[in-house]
């Protein structure tokens, strides 16, 4: 195998890390912002039914401000009807007493009506305070891991943009173009293994010429059908274990 392979097999493995964790940076302020945007709209959605509920109070506190006037004119109604002189005087009184009492009772249906309805806003507000409550707990817990992560992943990335820059230099600069290249056009898979007598990237059968000469490895080679770097590993035998042993 071409010594220079082992240094382009370790810096598409860096390269690949390196992206890994550039994506998951990214994606973390994504995150925070996406639960940050639904705690909103809980916030807002809170906010409008209390609104509701307080103007259901208002609306209520309103009527019963109108019963007590309906009322009071009618006492004074019935203080005057007590002075009338004739029968068409009591009966006009009269009437607009019954009248007036009309008004009450729309009030009061009104009122019950209204007492009906903040019922299930009152639990509604209740319920949504305590989930919001909770909701603001994780978010904040959730911000917090997320700075953390990220710094974590910041001191990872340096480490291994280190790396990559010595392995990098190490390159001869055609090397480093090709490789450019080749992770540009690939999306980063830029090596592929001789298996078989195929190109594990892109599964194409290999010469035999060229696969005797990519076994040797005097020379970086790459796939001559999709443009990738290439090795191959020679196989472990018996006699290469047991020397070892």
């Amino acid at each position: 195998m071409h010594p220079d392979i082992h240094l382009v097999i370790q810096l598409q493995s860096l390269d690949q890390n390196i992206a890994a964790l550039e994506k998951e940076v990214s994606a973390l302020p994504k995150h925070i912002a996406g639960i940050e945007k639904t705690l909103e709209s809980h916030v807002r959605k809170l906010e409008a039914d209390r609104a509701a509920l307080t103007a259901n109070q208002k609306d209520r506190k309103k009527l019963e401000g109108d019963i007590q006037l309906h009322e009071q004119k009618i006492s004074k109604l019935k203080d005057q009807m007590l002075q009338a002189k004739t029968n068409e005087q009591y009966r006009a009184f009269q009437h607009e007493i019954e009248f007036i009492e009309k008004e009450i009772r729309k009030c009061e249906d009104r009122i019950l009506e209204l007492m009906s309805e903040s019922e299930p806003l009152d639990q509604n507000v209740k319920k949504a305070e305590g989930a919001l409550k909770e909701e603001k707990q994780v978010v904040e817990r959730e911000k917090t891991q997320a700075r953390d992560r990220t710094a974590e992943d910041q001191k990872q990335l340096d480490q291994l943009r280190g790396e990559r820059t010595q392995i990098y230099g190490k390159l001869p600069p055609s090397t480093r173009s090709a490789y450019d290249r080749i992770r540009k056009k690939w999306h980063g898979a830029v090596v592929g293994e001789a298996v078989e007598s195929r190109c594990s990237a892109c599964q194409i059968v290999i010469r035999p010429q060229y696969l005797q000469d990519l076994k040797r490895g005097e020379t970086l080679m790459t796939c001559e059908s999709c443009g990738r770097f290439l090795y191959y590993n020679r196989p472990v035998s018996i006699e290469d274990v047991a020397s070892v042993g």
